[in-house]
Formats: structure tokens, sequence, C-alpha cells
């Protein structure tokens, strides 16, 4: 069962849009912030651990998702497409990372090691200098 974000628990900030757009852009606040709470929030732990771990910029030291939409002339458009990055992101934690198995190296795969590195050993000592027949 996927993980899903309660809007109840996210903050928008109406901000206005950087970029061209005219008279619009700069009479409308448009654009919108979301700030979202990680320990705050009703997330599943392990969720919310993953999440904190993550080396992504839009989550401070404090633990808080911060993610800014401004592609629509749209307020409420903005707030959807903000609500839907941050579910993706949610998203891409939900499923824990499968452990990693170490394994060893095939004994073909050591043969072929060793024949390139002879092959290069003899490629080397063929170099030098050259000794004319006296």
């Amino acid at each position: 069962m996927p993980a899903t974000v309660n809007p109840a628990e996210v903050d928008f900030t109406a901000i206005r849009a950087q970029g061209a757009g005219g008279q619009n852009v700069n009479k409308v606040s448009n654009a919108v912030h979301l700030r979202f709470a990680i320990h705050a929030s009703s997330l599943p732990e392990a969720i919310k651990e993953r999440l904190l771990a993550l080396s992504d910029q839009r989550i401070t030291t404090e633990g808080v998702v911060v993610i800014k939409a401004q592609t629509s002339r749209s307020l409420e458009q903005n707030k959807a497409e903000a609500l839907e990055r941050l579910q993706a992101l949610v998203d891409s934690v939900a499923t824990q990372p499968k452990a990693r198995k170490p394994t060893k190296p095939t004994f073909g795969s050591k043969q072929r090691r060793l024949e390139g590195k002879a092959t290069r050993s003899q490629v080397k000592q063929q170099r030098g200098r050259v000794r004319g027949v006296d």
C-alpha cells in the first residue's frame, strides 16, 4: 500500500513567480511554496527515515520539504503540481531497496583478467631502446 501525503499536513504560501510574464507576474502571486514537515507527518516511520536520509536539496536540515511550483498561471494548478511532486518524492522512497548480495568473481572472469594483465606486461617489456646488430 503506497503512503499518501495528507493535504492537511501541507502548508502552502503564495509567492510571486520569477521570470517572464509581464504585468501578470509582477502583480499576481500565483507561484506556490509547499512546506511539508517530515517529522510531524502521519507517514510511516520507515518512509520518514528514508526521506530524511535522501540527499535532496529540497529537504532542509530541520526535515522540512520545500517545493516551489510556478509553471502555471493558476494558483490552484501550481498547488496541484506541488502536491504531485511531493507525492512523487514520497513514492520514490516508499519501496524499501533490496539488500545487495555480495558475489565473487567467476573463474572465467579471473582468467580473462590475468590474460589481459599478461598481454599488457608483454607489450611493456617489448618497449625500450632498439639495439642495432653489430
